[in-house]
């Protein structure tokens, strides 16, 4: 087994780092950071020093603040005022807490918007939203950006050198609500990015291909944002409105981690939103930018598995960190406030859920937030301090949580082992699921989410890389439904398994390149060759019908009518538009002497069938699962240059045994052949490195 993330270089996956990022300040920690976000302008100070003492019984050591501070430090006369601010820090400081400290930009006070409306942002259908609720501002405003650096110049000179400053915390979420402004300055800004992108109209119109539909331009001025219309929109200038936004909203980011480093050498990050209903930002491009990648992660009721989901994010934020810890910044005690239906977690549930976030490689366990809110719109999320107090299953449960973290401190600064890597481009999420697709039943994370769970059950840990990135010691490459993929991307996977890494593609992959321009020939396009197959026609079928194999095995919703050209047949569709023709096909040693085998699945199998499926590929790929993994039972390992350690979190209702030796961290009781982890536990092994 060739365990691969464990020696990755300390650099974003496939990224090309920024020059100066060599010297960049890092995050240090001593041990697992325990935190979380504190709001101290909603409570009067007595509050503040009686939260700063309950901090210190629960373990806290790093606290996020000043994310929403700017009504409260800065006036309509334009004055700051620093009084309480410095008081919060001082207090914590004195306690021993480090501070995150954030830019205060996240949202404009009222009497900004009021004076100056035109920072307001514009949706597609041409309407303005209004102040009342968060991120009221245009990312390409001008105005906006004058008044927010303004600040950030104030809050960055005052706190530069103070001693209790851990972390740079910029803005807060960025373009969770306001990613896709579409307002005359937001045109303006997308105009001037389309011509340093493509340099010629003539060159954008081919990019859009602005042929069809009597769309072609003859001056940049003709160019407006993607504005709901009375069709269909050009999917090229969508593809590109989406790539503009996410630049714009990095842009700036560099704009106030610029205004920062000019007064501070602590780390700068912002956090991350990487989760299944947050798609609008391109973190790739982001996370070379960052002194460490931080990311926020709820679980989200509105999806099938919340909890495999979880694991994909962390696995997914692990990858944006090219292997090294991470932050968790955010997550929740309980329920939120934002899902049509906010489930209270289950006894146990935070610990679980919190010890899976470092289990897959973060070093900070973070909260939103310290004191739940007695007024506005987030007054019913779940906190560290809840509404009912100390005298709380739910404080109780925070207290050993903290504790916990405390005897991990060990594990810190190790990395994550995977064989697997998984391609995940967030360009083809935005192509992938355009208004005109073969079909809306099935969604670009539709088929992520299917692969990656059944990895996750069969209990193979899976680095989450984006497309091109070096596959190098993987064992297996797995490309679920990229349909947009550069000629480059392509050929990494080509070469990788050209060398001997086994891939698994699925279907609607490789079929358009960047300018999402289908490639001509058939289907699967960029890898027809290296699956030695030809898709002539995709022949999706309506919910609802039931499609079988010869196998036996049942899929839904995908169907196409393929040719295997160069590989062998490994199951035949038994019925439906593609009766007879190949469901799943094997070319074998797909490269010549010494190449891995590409798979290729053409249909949606049903979660059972996938997993046999899966479980094939990982044993002909030489992938070992870890022994007692299933759907209800997590095991991770973490190593280090001498130590190596193994996470298991146990959601299941039954206890578990497994074999092992060494040091379990939770109850401190040494292992000398197995180990029992009850019901509903978390258990952290100790092993030599070599285990």
């Amino acid at each position: 087994m060739n365990h691969h993330a464990a020696t990755l270089a300390p650099s974003p996956i496939g990224l090309p780092v920024p020059a100066e990022a060599a010297a960049r300040p890092r995050f240090v920690h001593q041990g697992i950071a325990f935190g979380c976000d504190y709001n101290p302008e909603q409570w009067e100070p007595a509050v503040w020093r009686d939260d700063v003492a309950l901090m210190r019984d629960a373990g806290v050591d790093l606290v996020a603040i000043n994310i929403f501070g700017w009504s409260a430090l800065q006036g309509p006369d334009g004055s700051f005022d620093f009084t309480a601010l410095d008081e919060v820090i001082a207090l914590l400081h004195g306690a021993g807490i480090r501070v995150n400290l954030g830019t205060a930009t996240a949202s404009p006070p009222p009497w900004l918007t009021t004076r100056y409306p035109e920072i307001l942002p514009v949706m597609d259908d041409g309407t303005t939203r209004h102040p009342g609720g968060r991120q009221a501002w245009c990312p390409s405003s001008p105005v906006f950006r004058e008044h927010a650096l303004a600040l950030v110049e104030a809050v960055a000179k005052r706190y530069a050198d103070h001693e209790a400053v851990a972390l740079w915390h910029v803005s807060n979420e960025l373009g969770c609500h306001n990613a896709l402004c579409y307002c005359d300055t937001s045109v303006r800004a997308f105009r001037a990015w389309l011509q340093r992108r493509h340099g010629t109209i003539e060159e954008l119109n081919r990019a859009w291909g602005t042929s069809f539909w009597s769309q072609r331009y003859t001056d940049w001025n003709e160019i407006g944002a993607p504005r709901l219309t009375v069709s269909t929109r050009n999917p090229g200038q969508v593809l590109d409105f989406h790539r503009f936004s996410s630049d714009e909203l990095l842009d700036y980011y560099r704009a106030e981690a610029a205004v920062i480093r000019r007064h501070s050498d602590r780390p700068i990050t912002t956090n991350f939103m990487v989760t299944a209903h947050v798609k609008n930002l391109d973190y790739w491009t982001w996370a070379p930018e960052m002194d460490v990648v931080a990311n926020d992660h709820y679980l989200d009721h509105r999806l099938g598995d919340p909890r495999t989901e979880l694991a994909f994010a962390a696995d997914l934020t692990r990858g944006l960190a090219g292997g090294e810890p991470w932050l968790l910044m955010e997550h929740s005690t309980g329920s939120v406030n934002w899902q049509p239906h906010n489930l209270a977690k289950a006894p146990g549930e935070m610990l679980r859920n919190s010890l899976a976030h470092v289990a897959r490689g973060a070093d900070a366990v973070c909260f939103f937030q310290w004191r739940a809110s007695l007024q506005g719109s987030e007054k019913f999320h779940s906190a560290l301090l809840p509404h009912a107090g100390t005298d709380s299953e739910l404080w109780r449960e925070v207290l050993e949580l903290g504790a916990i973290v405390d005897r991990l401190e060990e594990a810190a600064g190790t990395r994550v082992v995977a064989d697997v890597a998984l391609l995940f481009s967030w360009e083809a999420w935005w192509a992938s699921d355009a208004e005109n697709r073969p079909t809306h039943a099935i969604e670009y994370l539709d088929q992520v989410h299917a692969l990656y769970a059944a990895l996750h059950e069969l209990g193979v840990t899976v680095d989450i890389v984006r497309p091109g990135a070096d596959l190098t010691g993987y064992a297996l490459v797995v490309v679920p439904g990229l349909y947009l993929v550069r000629g480059d991307e392509a050929a990494a996977v080509d070469a990788a398994v050209a060398a001997g890494v086994h891939a698994l593609v699925t279907f609607y992959s490789g079929i358009v390149d960047e300018h999402d321009r289908v490639r001509p020939g058939g289907y699967p396009g960029a890898w027809r060759d290296l699956l030695g197959i030809r898709v002539e026609e995709f022949a999706p079928v309506l919910p609802g019908t039931a499609l079988s194999l010869e196998s036996g095995a049942s899929a839904s919703l995908w169907a196409e009518r393929i040719t295997a050209t160069d590989a062998a047949v490994v199951d035949v569709f038994a019925d439906g538009p593609a009766a007879g023709r190949p469901a799943i096909t094997r070319r074998v040693g797909a490269s010549g002497s010494g190449a891995g085998d590409a798979w290729y699945l053409g249909t949606l199998l049903e979660a059972g069938d996938l997993r046999a499926l899966v479980a094939h590929v990982i044993a002909g790929a030489g992938v070992e699962a870890e022994a007692g993994a299933s759907a209800t039972v997590e095991i991770t390992r973490r190593v280090g240059d001498d130590r190596a350690y193994r996470f298991v979190v146990n959601h299941g209702a039954d206890d578990v045994e497994l074999a092992a030796r060494g040091v379990e961290l939770v109850t401190g009781d040494a292992v000398t052949g197995s180990l029992t982890v009850p019901a509903g536990a978390v258990r952290v092994i100790r092993e030599e490195a070599s285990a």
